[in-house]
């Protein structure tokens, strides 16, 4: 049974990571008979969204303490994950990863990551082990990978821009499709970056997850 590390951003999609993509990533894992563990940064998120106004709340929110939500309560603080305990990574999207993993949201090209998630992907990178990127996280790649690392964030064209400008070489790609880079071990899929249903998103997160446990 293969065993995969998820990193999670928070809880909902615009300030922690995306419901539908998180659940759908450990769903898929399980269909693939392998076993999961959830991981998040225990500090707190960028800042807190009603996610039915829109607008910012005066209130703080810690990303791991979020996170369990969708975790049911079985996460554990992201320092402690080591790639010699599992056999492949994958991080579900949501503005959590471009506002609490990384400030991606706010500064695009000259992005930077958080320390934790760096060091983590970096091993799982070193060890040659694969990394599935859903959604936004493919804006991660640049800062993790060597350049020209393939990634896919769909087709929006500033985003892609962005991405192509940090050091990865971004593809255009349908919804239901995935990009891989067989050198790095580095699948992506759109997901809700370009998803105008559950349905769409989940064909492609099925396909990379699918993918991920083929290259484990």
């Amino acid at each position: 049974m293969k065993k995969v590390a998820v990193i999670l951003s928070g809880c909902g999609v615009f300030d922690g990571a995306e419901i539908h993509e998180s659940v759908l990533t450990l769903l898929n894992l399980e269909k693939a008979g392998a076993s999961y563990q959830c991981f998040a940064p225990n500090i707190d998120q960028f800042h807190v969204i009603n996610h039915i106004t829109g607008e910012e709340q005066d209130e703080r929110r810690n990303v791991l303490v979020e996170a369990a939500r969708i975790a049911r309560g079985e996460i554990v603080d992201l320092e402690t994950l080591s790639a010699d305990e599992f056999d492949a990574l994958v991080l579900p999207g949501g503005f959590g990863v471009a506002k609490n993993l990384s400030d991606f949201a706010f500064k695009g090209a000259d992005s930077t990551i958080l320390e934790s998630v760096k060091r983590v992907c970096r091993e799982f990178n070193h060890q040659q082990k694969p990394i599935a990127y859903l959604c936004i996280a493919p804006a991660l790649i640049a800062h993790i990978h060597t350049p020209g690392t393939l990634a896919t964030i769909g087709n929006d064209v500033d985003t892609a821009a962005a991405v192509n400008t940090l050091g990865a070489k971004h593809v255009d790609c349908e919804v239901t499709e995935i990009v891989v880079d067989d050198n790095e071990k580095v699948i992506s899929t759109p997901a809700y970056m370009l998803a105008s249903s559950i349905l769409e998103a989940a064909t492609g997160i099925e396909k990379a997850v699918t993918k991920l446990i083929e290259m484990a």
